[in-house]
């Protein structure tokens, strides 16, 4: 038995010890693969790999953590406080899409263990796809023996002030032997490793325990130098290979893999993996090379699919987790899935009130498409019924499609096709239609991949259409409370600009305003509540009506924002929000300025000299009641234009305030004419890049005398 050191974890060394003897117990009762034990510390909500055992810690440190919330077997046991039982390939590809990413065609047990009505961890116990779909008596009795037993121990030792918590890395836990091996069996089974061809024995991290004189020469690498390495780190020809991807799959599903790769010779070996519960067995052989005028037969889809499932799943998770909106899912979908099993075309359509919509294709014309786009969830075709269902549907060729839907119909050369459901927890997000130019058989193990790509899909979709739904709802509420249109004033023409952040789905806080006071008077004011959210935005529009109701009544800037000011302490939201006020006298032709904590105006002459207006600022608004706001008075000339803006447009990390306040009242000096729209445009500039990170608001006032 392989000694541990269990002080490499918190807790009672025997604790530790009783708890791998209970583990041992349950994985040779159950004839399980790979059983994981993981422990949930008091108060915590994430489980953490403690115990391993038929596996290591090289190849399942991915699921080191698991959070409770999480969408995989060991979590949702611990949740729901009971057995969770998956039986099949096409349930953990369909139901847990990260799970079968790591441990395909497996079946999965995952139970609680629970003492007086506290879930102190939950064991996963691992079988290869040759087991049953359901567990056996045996079996069930084994799992919650181990619960009980665990769940007491674990109690207990919690009442002793002593609980177990898991190391950084956990514990593995070897089977018994029958016996030590003697001397003489341990040289016979050396001398016989020795005399096979091409032998090798790896440990449960792959690290080489034993090379033969004949391996070594078939890999090209002398045996000294082999041992202790990883035969895809240490033999050049098999890094980047399948090596290490097979080894994986053998050491979590228990069962013999077989796989080949070619030398820089050209010399093509076959490597068979033969799984255990201490370690990996290798055997190498050369293949004989094909005959001379034979030309080498390319790998079909089905079968490059067969050698590369685990880099296409990793690489599909990896780009779906950049995506924002629908459409940046179907992009990655087409670029990666249509090469990856050699498509000629895919649909992606979203479930929503009942009809399915589609949200993206690649390969087909909108005519086309435009037929089935909207159709009922209840309706009898193959989209429908798949999602409805929760069941893919595989059709080889357009005759088995025709003889199952009568209404079947072929676009172009399209001959075969897969209909993937895209569900999470039980909940219909969409589907996912791949379709082929010849027949196509679809093998067990393409499908099962195609379905743990659509749990990953399905995911990614349903993020996708939740962003796009609040950032619609965030927008719509932001313009709604920004003015629909700025009034006609005599004597004065003006534009306005509102560019929401790039970024994120909530609301922002900037608001403008420009208010007809009188015949003769108008007031523009911008501001900017501290914050992106909706309750921003609640503020937003509570401090705009305040200073409108104000500015009608006829006052100045100065008392605008002071009894404004009030207002917002009154309300006492918890924030803040700066404000600019600029009254025009148009009849004395002058303007009246007062600012609560804002940037300052740029002032464009007829002349088109600008620059920015310095004046004494007051406090920011929702910060002292009682505040005073300068009021400074200033002509005001024909054909001067006056620009307000937020901070969203100035603010770059690294560059002072000032000089880019500057910076703005250059581009502005040098736009080549008077016209508003021109101005708003060259005093943007960039500010509409995908970069921006904030909301913008931009007022131009025009007096024309």
């Amino acid at each position: 038995m392989k000694v541990v050191v269990w002080a490499a974890a918190s807790g009672s060394a025997r604790d530790w010890a009783d708890l791998a003897g209970l583990l041992r117990r349950l994985a040779e009762d159950t004839s399980a693969s790979s059983v994981l034990v993981f422990l949930l510390p008091p108060g915590e909500r994430v489980l953490r790999l403690s115990m391993l055992y038929g596996t290591s810690w090289t190849v399942i440190s991915p699921w080191a953590r698991i959070h409770v919330e999480e969408s995989v077997p060991a979590a949702e046991a611990t949740r729901e406080r009971r057995l969770v039982w998956v039986g099949d390939p096409e349930t953990m590809a369909l139901h847990y899409p990260r799970l079968a990413l790591m441990v395909p065609e497996h079946t999965v047990a995952s139970a609680p263990m629970i003492t007086e009505d506290t879930v102190r961890g939950t064991v996963c116990v691992l079988w290869p796809p040759s087991h049953p779909p359901e567990l056996s008596p045996r079996e069930t009795a084994a799992i919650e023996a181990f619960c009980q037993g665990s769940g007491q121990l674990l109690e207990d030792a919690v009442r002793s002030g002593r609980p177990l918590v898991p190391a950084e890395r956990p514990l593995t836990v070897d089977p018994d032997r029958a016996r030590a091996p003697v001397p003489a069996d341990a040289i016979a089974a050396h001398d016989f490793a020795a005399r096979l061809p091409g032998a090798l024995s790896l440990d449960l991290d792959g690290r080489i325990t034993f090379a033969g004189d004949p391996a070594a020469g078939l890999l090209g690498v002398p045996a000294a130098e082999l041992t202790a390495g990883r035969p895809w780190e240490r033999v050049p020809w098999l890094a980047g290979s399948a090596f290490e991807e097979r080894f994986r799959a053998a050491v979590i599903g228990g069962r013999p893999v077989r796989f080949t790769a070619e030398r820089t010779s050209g010399t093509r070996v076959c490597f068979e993996l033969f799984p255990g519960a201490s370690g990996v067995s290798v055997h190498m052989a050369p293949l004989p090379h094909p005959p001379p005028a034979a030309e080498p037969r390319p790998l079909s889809p089905a079968e490059d699919t067969e050698v590369r499932p685990y880099h296409q799943l990793m690489h599909l998770a990896a780009a779906l987790t950049e995506t924002v909106r629908v459409k940046d899912v179907a992009e990655t979908l087409a670029n990666q899935l249509l090469p990856s099993f050699g498509a000629t075309g895919l649909i992606l359509m979203a479930a929503s009130e009942g009809r399915l919509h589609v949200v993206g294709q690649r390969g087909y014309s909108t005519a086309f498409l435009s037929i089935f786009d909207g159709h009922s969830l209840s309706s009898d075709n193959p989209p429908a019924k798949a999602l409805t269902g929760h069941t893919p549907l595989f059709f080889s060729s357009f005759a088995e499609f025709k003889r199952t839907y009568r209404d079947a119909v072929q676009y172009g050369t399209r001959n075969a096709w897969a209909f993937l459901p895209l569900v999470i927890r039980g909940r219909p997000v969409g589907i996912l239609v791949l379709s082929f130019d010849h027949t196509r058989d679809f093998p067990s193990a393409e499908r099962h991949l195609m379905v743990s790509m659509a749990g990953l899909v399905a995911q990614a979709l349903d993020r996708a259409c939740l962003h796009e739904a609040k950032d619609n709802l965030a927008r719509t509420l932001q313009t709604g409370l920004l003015p629909q249109r700025l009034p006609s004033v005599p004597g004065l023409t003006a534009t306005a600009r509102y560019l929401p952040a790039r970024h994120g789905m909530d609301v922002g806080g900037d608001f403008y305003d420009l208010i007809r006071c009188g015949t003769t008077s108008a007031t523009a004011v911008i501001g900017d509540v501290q914050g992106h959210n909706v309750r921003a935005a609640a503020v937003m529009g509570q401090l705009r009506t305040a200073v409108h109701t104000h500015a009608v009544a006829g006052m100045g800037p100065d008392d605008l924002l002071a009894r404004t000011n009030q207002v917002m302490c009154d309300f006492d939201p918890g924030l803040f929000a700066s404000c600019l006020c600029v009254q025009f006298d148009l009849a004395r032709r002058r303007v009246l300025l007062a600012t609560a904590g804002h940037l300052p105006p740029l002032l464009r002459r007829p002349d088109g000299r600008t620059e920015a207006l310095a004046f004494p600022p007051g406090p920011l608004l929702g910060i002292v009641p009682e505040a005073d706001y300068p009021c400074v008075e200033m002509p005001l000339a024909a054909d001067t234009t006056l620009a307000l803006y937020t901070d969203g447009l100035v603010e770059v990390p690294g560059i002072d305030i000032d000089d880019a306040v500057a910076d703005l009242a250059g581009r502005f000096a040098r736009a080549p004419d008077d016209d508003l729209e021109a101005l708003t445009d060259r005093l943007l500039g960039d500010a509409s890049c995908e970069a921006r990170v904030d909301d913008i608001a931009v007022l131009l006032v025009h007096f024309t005398g």
